[in-house]
């Protein structure tokens, strides 16, 4: 299918560009009153997540509403430890929860590398989200980094800290390299899956990066992200690894195209530090948005002057906030799409 805007891509890949391609990480849903009918039609998130069909409604809507240059399945990081054999629930206002977690040997037995068929929901999601843009964008599919997803399997739920996680990279080395190449392997089948399905591009969020430091990222982080880079091979890859401003040149080393930078990474010192061979995504602090329109204008033109002339694809710091006005998101990327 020919795609009628290929923006994306071409950013990705580093080819000419007619002007700078922008979407939002988090832009299904969250700040859509459309995505809050669709929600409250359905018991919760994972019952929406889950639901091919309205995964698709959802996906889509951005598109429509706020002319975004691609679209992002709509699905959630924490599909991976549930096929894997360890369930999560999603708690209204507290985020994700597992009702077990990983911490022995006995835990680890229960468990499986996720064959990408466990997940067929989100690839049948991925199918009906192609045919229906009928190439008017391209598609994304994500996974989480496996240190992220490591995190909540094994401290159970979100935290500040994550220090029960943490403490098993020191007292369990070995034990936690098994569980991180088992998140690894299952990941690679599952994003090998999206892409048969129809995903374009994929992205993968290391959103609890920044938690470690570098030494602990070197040995328990960067090497399973590299594995999944070397083994996509059919579609470009971006790389967001929030709060890791520590191993922005390693990053550099890695088999992707795109890296997306924080909002806290600076736009002048991350392109010094990665090189000129990989495309950045970002970076606008998500709280930007929180201003007037003509403040929402001035602070993207003031972002869009320093990543010009460079490889650049248009996006947020992290995920738009769920009360952040969507008419100031749209005054974002129409800033974007008109930026010379």
């Amino acid at each position: 299918m020919h795609l009628k805007n290929d923006l994306l891509l071409r950013a990705a890949k580093g080819e000419t560009i007619e002007r700078t391609p922008v979407w939002l990480m988090r832009q299904a849903g969250r700040i859509l009153p459309e995505y809050r009918k669709v929600r409250e039609s359905v018991s919760g998130f994972i019952e929406l997540a889950q639901t091919p069909d309205l995964a698709a409604e959802v996906t889509i809507q951005p598109v429509d509403l706020l002319g975004v240059d691609a679209a992002i399945i709509f699905s959630d990081i924490l599909v991976i430890p549930e096929a894997m054999g360890l369930p999560y629930e999603m708690i209204e206002k507290r985020g994700p929860l597992f009702p077990n977690t990983v911490r022995s040997e006995a835990d680890l037995k229960k468990l499986h590398v996720a064959d990408g068929s466990e997940l067929r929901y989100v690839t049948d999601a991925i199918s009906i989200t192609r045919k229906a843009l009928n190439g008017r964008v391209p598609l994304i599919g994500f996974a989480g980094a496996p240190w992220t997803i490591f995190a909540y399997m094994v401290e159970g739920h979100g935290s500040k800290t994550f220090s029960a996680a943490r403490e098993m990279l020191y007292t369990q080395p070995a034990f936690s390299h098994t569980l991180l190449q088992m998140i690894t392997d299952s990941t690679i089948n599952y994003l090998k899956a999206q892409i048969v399905a129809g995903a374009q591009l994929v992205q993968l969020f290391d959103s609890w990066a920044g938690i470690l430091g570098p030494k602990q990222y070197a040995e328990f982080s960067m090497p399973y992200i590299s594995q999944i880079c070397d083994a996509i091979t059919t579609v470009p890859k971006t790389v967001f690894a929030k709060g890791a401003f520590f191993v922005r040149e390693e990053m550099a080393k890695l088999n992707c195209e795109t890296i997306g930078l924080d909002w806290n990474m600076g736009i002048a010192e991350s392109r010094k530090l990665i090189g000129s061979e990989k495309t950045l995504q970002g970076n606008l602090d998500p709280a930007a948005l929180y201003g007037t329109a003509e403040q929402v204008r001035e602070a993207t033109i003031t972002m869009m002057e320093q990543f010009k002339g460079t490889r650049h694809i248009a996006n947020l710091g992290h995920g738009v906030y769920p009360d952040i006005n969507p008419e100031m998101v749209k005054v974002f990327i129409q800033t974007v799409k008109e930026f010379k």
